[in-house]
């Protein structure tokens, strides 16, 4: 996955450091740094600080792997949703 941030949109409100810490830190009050390039089980914790960002500033960019793997955990869960069904 690869993230962008508009570094002009961000007020610096930090959601995205306290949900991925890995990922993103504030440096001082206002300046955001981070890795565009997080790892891919970083991911869950990288949605989760997109979607709390109150400004939108944070941009995820799924890569074809990342798809792959997506669909491929998609598989597995539904692989067994259809047994054990209602008597």
């Amino acid at each position: 996955m690869r993230l962008v941030v508009d570094l002009n949109r961000c007020q610096g409100y930090a959601q995205c450091a306290f949900l991925a810490p890995d990922v993103f830190a504030m440096h001082g009050d206002e300046s955001l740094l981070y890795n565009p390039e997080a790892a891919a089980e970083q991911h869950e914790n990288v949605a989760r600080a997109v979607a709390a960002c109150p400004v939108g500033a944070i941009l995820l960019e799924l890569t074809d792997e990342d798809m792959a793997n997506i669909v491929s955990q998609e598989a597995a869960a539904g692989a067994g949703a259809g047994s054990g069904g209602a008597r």
